[in-house]
């Protein structure tokens, strides 16, 4: 019997910028439209689930103290509960998971910068209180490159006795900027007990397979794969295009399907990269 693997969605920022366009609006950090125009919130949740997502990400990924405390002036919880909100009124009763998105903050820990390990656990804890507390199902710890920071912000989510997913953002080299491997991944993050692991973000799927083979051979915990949809492109006519189209993205992916548990898209894909995603699942 072959096994199920779980349609996740495709990216929540690029689509949003999207959607805010469409509708005349400027673009801003993505968190700012969870409070001031919750229904693209409703809307990019509606396109993924009619899309065939099972699990949609909260738009909360860049919403941490520092960032939110930056540009605006909300609370942590104000920002990541509206956006829950938003999502909850479209997902309640289709049987989709909402799953919290915790990024990587701009300040470097110690030694690199001067960042501590405890300020640093207490903004993932704003965040996860936030969002599990306004009701997300479970917590996708993503885009990182630093794998001591990715230790803290999982850890954290631990504590919320919910499944915790952690995808960490890879160079072609198998590295990530800081210089971490899929082992090191492995060996750190297992023994936290994290429900799945893998890659999310900086490659296109076809250099990011390698990587995700890799994550294959050497753990046994379920393995999440979100590749970007390729770094988008000026073309001749000064638009932004995408590196892959749809079709040819879950080409690309296709390859990756004897390893994963979990796929779906990252920046540059929309809902459109998840239908083409699902019609090879349903193969």
């Amino acid at each position: 019997m072959s096994k199920k693997i779980t349609l996740l969605d495709g990216a929540v920022g690029t689509t949003l910028w999207g959607i805010a366009e469409a509708n005349g609006v400027e673009k801003m950090p993505v968190w700012k439209y969870n409070v001031e125009h919750p229904e693209f919130i409703e809307e990019l949740t509606r396109r993924y689930i009619d899309a065939g997502s099972e699990i949609i990400l909260a738009n909360s990924f860049g919403a941490n103290g520092p960032a939110v405390k930056r540009s605006s002036n909300y609370t942590v919880a104000e920002v990541i509960s509206s956006g829950v909100k938003a999502a909850r009124k479209v997902i309640d009763g289709t049987g989709v998971k909402l799953c919290l998105s915790i990024g990587p903050l701009t300040q470097l820990l110690e030694p690199y910068g001067d960042l501590e390990e405890e300020e640093c656990a207490k903004i993932y804890d704003e965040m996860l209180d936030a969002g599990i507390g306004a009701g997300c199902d479970m917590v996708m710890v993503q885009t990182f490159m630093d794998l001591a920071m990715m230790r803290i912000a999982a850890t954290e989510a631990k504590k919320y006795g919910v499944p915790v997913f952690c995808c960490m953002t890879f160079e072609k080299n198998g590295r990530t900027m800081f210089g971490n491997s899929v082992e090191d991944t492995i060996e750190e993050l297992t023994p936290l007990g994290i429900d799945a692991i893998g890659l999310n973000c900086s490659l296109g799927p076809d250099l990011a397979i390698p990587i995700i083979k890799e994550f294959a051979e050497k753990t046994d915990l379920p393995i999440v794969f979100k590749p970007n949809a390729g770094k988008p492109i000026t073309s001749g006519e000064g638009t932004q295009v995408t590196a892959y189209s749809a079709e040819i993205f879950a080409q690309e992916i296709k390859p990756a399907l004897e390893y994963v548990s979990y796929i779906g898209g990252c920046c540059g894909s929309d809902e459109s990269y998840v239908r083409e995603i699902k019609k090879l699942l349903d193969r």
